[in-house]
């Protein structure tokens, strides 16, 4: 493992570091042993990854930075939480992206003067019921996309933690846009009952 790290870390060939099982190996090498060289493939595979969803999902680059910081920080402390059996590393990391983002967005929604970073210090000494509900959501979203048929999952991986419009998914997945509507459609039926209770 620790080889294949090193590999895929130092390759300018960044295609060889897209692969679930090596994905798979470092979140848990993290979760069980605090593995930083496993950290440390996973923070340079996923931060710009994430913190370009956040810049595409409107966040400002101060925003998207602070914001991919502390999504990071939240993989490397809660890393035990991911079920390889539940689904993908790609969704578990990018659940905890939205929601973080979702989290800023209604701090700022309450407080619309207050600066980003005053904001994350009052969330630093949150209880701990509100990480207990984070942690609950990001559970119940990963429980209820690894339930989809592959199909389905993909579109609304695609739609809401790569946040694509339907119309790039369809362009994406070379599919028609009446096919993708579907699909989401169907999705979001086998999904709102498993969801209803963390809204």
């Amino acid at each position: 493992m620790r080889s294949a790290l090193n590999l895929a870390h130092n390759d300018e060939d960044e295609d060889r570091v897209d692969d679930p099982t090596l994905l798979k190996q470092a979140m848990v090498r993290v979760a069980t042993t605090q593995d930083r060289e496993a950290f440390q493939f996973l923070f340079s595979y996923f931060a710009p990854r994430v913190k370009a969803v956040l810049l595409k999902a409107g966040s400002n680059e101060s925003q998207a930075e602070d914001l991919m910081q502390d999504v990071m920080m939240t993989v490397w402390r809660k890393a035990k939480l991911y079920a390889p059996e539940r689904g993908s590393v790609n969704a578990w990391v990018f659940t905890v992206a939205r929601n973080a983002r979702i989290d800023l967005l209604r701090r700022a929604s309450s407080r619309p003067y207050d600066d980003v970073y005053e904001i994350e210090l009052e969330s630093d000494v949150a209880s701990g019921e509100d990480n207990m509900f984070e942690t609950e959501r990001a559970e119940r979203v990963s429980e209820a996309l690894a339930d989809l048929p592959e199909d389905q999952r993909q579109i609304i991986e695609l739609g809401f933690i790569e946040d694509m419009s339907q119309s790039e998914i369809a362009e994406k997945l070379s599919l028609p846009l009446g096919t993708v509507k579907s699909r989401m459609r169907l999705a979001y039926g086998k999904m709102k009952s498993k969801l209803e209770a963390v809204r």
